[in-house]
């Protein structure tokens, strides 16, 4: 390594770190025989480089930030970085919060692949614009930390992007539609923010390879967009605690590779019946709860074999439960049709009880019954359904 970019490192360590950490004596050969845990290089041209830097509590041994953690100059030396990263390295907002720096990160901007900060509260401030300069960007993950202000539309220019995740800060604002121009993602994850606004109806157009998709825990508005149709592949859907409105959209059902799709918590209104449940064959968790939606549930619900949890809980259903739905989904493992006004007896059997146990919930909807006579075991353990009085 040379002479120079070894300084560097030191000086760059020893910010993050403390003053008492004295890299040329503890480890006078970084990339050879004294390697630094969460340091780790690469030859180019003859050469030993810095290519990957964790800071944080990964390992016994590893960097680990002091209380006055600090950005230098020194970091950006390091001009053959592909990844940096820091896990709780910034931890107090109060006694010393800290700001991402707003320049330099174009030094990067050929190298750097791989950028996170993990639960950092002291971290905190707005996101450099200056990370749009990351051409080579391929994940960006600033998950748990303290940040703050909107989404910079300069992420529009990250086009090698495949992961942004922003989960867990306090992001406020709308989504830039420069977002669109995100083609290659894989992951995108803004959920447990203050984010609001509407979603472009052409949004998903364009993430055609995207595998998960979740807004959840937002300010998020509007109608859910048609786009939405386009995201093929996407397998987790989470629009969550939110406030969309205007109904379920057909374009649903062709999300055909769709596993785990949660859409509680939202005013959205509507029915059940203008989706074809059978085209999601590969659907095991769909959580419709507190939508306000209205009418019978519908028995196509049951075409969906792989479905393992089904909630419907604390809406306006009515009509009588399809028997369809205690024996012909045959890896469901909970049915919450609580709080709704179903009415009629419930037709399900002494069996279905037995395997479902309190991850069958029928309470609050006053006009449903059981039938004891479908009870044929006379076991003092044989389940009944909570809150529901027998016919």
């Amino acid at each position: 390594m040379e002479k120079k970019e070894q300084e560097a490192l030191y000086s760059a360590i020893q910010g993050f770190v403390g003053n008492w950490w004295n890299g040329s004596d503890l480890y006078p050969d970084p990339c050879g025989w004294t390697p630094i845990q969460g340091v780790y290089c690469d030859l180019f041209d003859g050469f030993w480089h810095v290519t990957v830097l964790n800071f944080g509590e990964v390992f016994d041994n590893s960097l680990n930030c002091s209380q006055a953690a600090m950005f230098t100059d020194h970091l950006f030396e390091l001009t053959h970085l592909r990844s940096l990263s820091f896990f709780n390295c910034f931890s107090s907002p109060r006694n010393s919060p800290i700001r991402i720096p707003s320049s330099n990160w174009e030094r990067f901007s050929n190298t750097l692949e791989t950028l996170e900060f993990r639960s950092n509260r002291g971290l905190v401030g707005t996101i450099p614009t200056s990370f749009g300069s990351l051409k080579q960007l391929q994940s960006l993950v600033l998950l748990e930390n303290g940040l703050t202000g909107e989404l910079p539309i300069e992420f529009g220019s990250l086009v090698n992007l495949k992961q942004l995740a922003l989960s867990g800060n306090h992001f406020s604002g709308q989504i830039p539609a420069s977002f669109g121009g995100l083609t290659k993602l894989l992951i995108l994850d803004l959920s447990r923010n203050n984010l609001s606004g509407s979603l472009p109806l052409s949004f998903g157009a364009n993430f055609t390879s995207l595998l998960k998709l979740d807004l959840s825990s937002n300010n998020l508005q509007g109608e859910l967009p048609k786009g939405i149709g386009n995201l093929k592949k996407v397998s987790l859907l989470d629009l969550g605690r939110n406030k969309f409105s205007g109904g379920l959209i057909q374009s649903l059902e062709e999300m055909g590779s769709l596993k785990e799709t949660v859409l509680s918590n939202n005013p959205l209104g509507g029915d059940l019946m203008g989706i074809q449940w059978g085209n999601l064959q590969n659907l095991e968790i769909l959580d419709l709860s507190n939508l306000g939606l209205i009418g019978e549930i519908p028995e196509s619900m049951t075409e969906m074999k792989r479905l393992r949890y089904l909630g419907l809980n604390d809406n306006n259903l009515s009509g009588n439960p399809s028997p369809k739905l205690a024996t012909d989904l045959p890896n469901l493992g909970a049915l919450y049709i609580n709080g709704n006004n179903l009415t009629g007896k419930l037709e399900f059997s002494e069996r279905f009880y037995k395997k479902m146990g309190r991850r069958f919930r029928a309470w609050n909807n006053s006009n449903l019954c059981y039938q004891p006579e479908m009870l044929t075991s006379s076991s003092l353990d044989v389940p009944v359904p909570d809150g529901v009085k027998a016919c």
